[in-house]
């Protein structure tokens, strides 16, 4: 079985683990303190610990493979 016709099933898999892992993260200030809304700055930015982390962690990861099996999937 060839590379190209096993990349699909990856990048599903992958996007349904990415977008498990945004889901599961802690939320932040919402929207709004994007903007500007929020005059509190350290509530935006705190320090991940324990399983936090590694959800963090492994949310990169997963995005910077998925970002890379697209690129892959664009060459061959």
């Amino acid at each position: 079985m060839e590379i190209a016709s096993l990349l699909p099933y990856i990048q599903i898999f992958l996007s349904i683990i990415l977008i498990g892992a945004v889901l599961l993260q802690q939320t932040g200030a919402g929207a709004g303190g994007a903007f500007g809304e929020n005059a509190n700055w350290s509530s935006a930015f705190h320090t991940r610990r324990g399983a936090e982390k590694t959800l963090f962690i492994v949310t990169i990861i997963t995005a910077i493979i998925f970002v890379l099996s697209a690129f892959i999937s664009l060459i061959i």
